[in-house]
């Protein structure tokens, strides 16, 4: 059985709860599994914290919340300062690293076993024409680092959810983020860069 408790998180602005939702809809939609979605985000419409949990599973979910995730995606400082510390061992952490910093004065803020893993998913995205992609970026990072969910299913919760003049960009910042990701594993392996 698969199961992976996935928690998105930055601030009002950047996507995240649009993250979330592409996220949980290719699982359940396009890859035929069990997803739930809850967001929370602060009452300001912009640069309030703001965060998207998802579960995704083969079994049914009997209950909605992240309760220690397999991955975090940390947009913002505060993201990254409230919840790197819930990231189960053996789960994976990704910063945005122009936005986060890792120095926290605390040698045991991040779980032992964690794997971190920075990308300019916001100077990517202004590379690529338009910085409100960087969340999408990262989706594309998280999917060629984690199975949670298929590529082809991911680009299809984009085609199907975002106006036709939005696709093209974000079709392309998703396979920059998993070209990027893809480039990551390949090192991981132990293959020369």
């Amino acid at each position: 059985m698969s199961r992976w408790e996935v928690k998105i998180a930055g601030f009002g602005g950047q996507g995240i709860i649009l993250a979330g939702y592409l996220l949980g809809k290719a699982a359940a939609v396009y890859d035929r599994r069990h997803a739930t979605m809850v967001q929370s985000y602060g009452p300001e419409a912009r640069g309030s914290a703001c965060a998207s949990q998802v579960i995704i599973a083969d079994e049914p979910i009997y209950y909605p919340y992240v309760t220690e995730p397999d991955v975090l995606i940390a947009m913002s400082q505060e993201a990254y300062m409230k919840f790197a510390a819930e990231v189960k061992p053996g789960g994976l952490l990704l910063i945005e690293r122009d936005l986060v910093a890792l120095d926290t004065g605390r040698s045991d803020f991040v779980r032992s076993g964690v794997r971190l893993h920075a990308l300019s998913a916001t100077k990517i995205a202004e590379e690529l024409g338009h910085r409100i992609v960087a969340n999408i970026v990262m989706l594309g990072f998280l999917c060629a680092l984690a199975p949670i969910v298929s590529p082809s299913g991911m680009k299809e919760a984009l085609r199907s959810s975002l106006p036709k003049s939005a696709i093209e960009l974000n079709l392309l910042a998703f396979e920059t983020g998993y070209e990027r990701g893809l480039q990551v594993g390949y090192n991981l392996a132990g293959n020369p860069s």
